[in-house]
């Protein structure tokens, strides 16, 4: 067992963690961290298009990959690009921002073994479980299977450490 004290924010309070459970909810802290650092510069990437024109940055993005424009997926990128107003571009920067806040939020709160945030990555990694498994059945990819087996694992990590913290270690664990 592995003890600590946490002092930020609440005062002083111990907590009694598993090592082998402190080590996997860090790493998932970490990975969340991770995703909300990508939505947020996606979401600075957004509002540098304001006012700059989305159309032509996708236009210039479709040529530089040497995607036919006129074909498939690039058209409907193009199209979508063409329908961007800087108010849905706004929009989607706040959005962006509030998911990315919402993912820091719960990366602090699995750092420092915080119950709501098990909690927490155990429902929104839940969420993804049937519309994943759903995309499996309309078609088999490497990247649909990897993002099923990783939110599995998270959400079962997760729910490890919930199940740990009620078995042994009351309400002074994680």
């Amino acid at each position: 067992m592995l003890r600590f004290e946490l002092t930020a924010f609440c005062g002083t309070k111990e907590y009694f963690v598993h090592k082998t459970s402190l080590r996997g909810v860090r790493t998932v802290a970490v990975f969340e961290a991770a995703k909300g650092a990508l939505v947020l510069l996606t979401g600075f990437g957004i509002v540098s298009l304001i006012h700059h024109g989305a159309q032509e940055v996708a236009e210039e993005l479709v040529g530089h990959l040497h995607l036919d424009p006129a074909n498939g997926s690039p058209r409907i990128f193009l199209d979508l690009a063409g329908r961007l107003t800087d108010q849905r571009l706004w929009l989607l920067a706040v959005l962006a921002f509030g998911y990315a806040s919402m993912r820091f939020a719960e990366a602090w709160g699995l750092w420092w073994g915080r119950r709501w945030a098990l909690w927490f990555a155990v429902a929104s990694g839940s969420i993804y479980v049937p519309v994943e498994v759903y995309e499996l059945f309309h078609g088999v990819s490497r990247v649909k299977v990897i993002a099923l087996v990783v939110n599995g694992i998270i959400v079962a990590s997760m729910s490890y450490a919930l199940w740990q913290r009620k078995k042994g270690h009351g309400d002074g664990g994680i």
